[in-house]
């Protein structure tokens, strides 16, 4: 706001009701500077080798249901082969529909990450939030394959 003075209104000062927009426009312009700047730093791709896990294994459960995803990204509950719209009704089905009970995914290691998540999602739209994940023991992994033509 601002005040004018004219000559024809002897002395009397009227209101100015015109915005000035030009200090806005600079505090904006200041701002997307900053924020150019810093968008670029925030962001840093770092490579990550993840480590081998050598945590004691949790007792097995007695019947545990597994879900396995083999390397043509075929799905199965147990030894029962499944789809993704139909992964639901065969996990409650094994589960007896007991939502606490842990369910262990076995994939293969070259299945894509999306289609991992995608089977996570399932289950936790359907409530089994209780979900492990299998993989070889370190010990297990690095020991030589047993010769099937060897006599024992």
């Amino acid at each position: 706001m601002g005040a004018r003075l004219r000559g024809d209104d002897d002395g009397d000062l009227s209101e100015n009701s015109e915005i000035n927009v030009t200090p806005f426009i600079d505090v904006m312009l200041v701002l997307l500077i900053i924020f150019m700047i810093a968008a670029p730093l925030s962001t840093v791709d770092i490579p990550v080798e993840l480590p081998v896990a050598v945590a004691e294994a949790p007792d097995r459960p007695s019947d545990p249901v597994f879900i396995t995803i083999t390397e043509e990204l075929d799905l199965s509950v147990g030894e029962t082969s499944t789809t993704h719209d139909r992964l639901f009704i065969d996990v409650g089905i094994a589960t007896r529909q007991k939502r606490d009970t842990r369910i262990f995914i076995r994939a293969d290691k070259s299945v894509p990450y999306g289609e991992f998540i995608r089977v996570m999602n399932i289950l936790r739209a359907d409530g089994f939030l209780k979900v492990g994940l299998v993989g070889l023991d370190e010990n297990v992994a690095d020991a030589p394959a047993p010769d099937p033509q060897s006599d024992p």
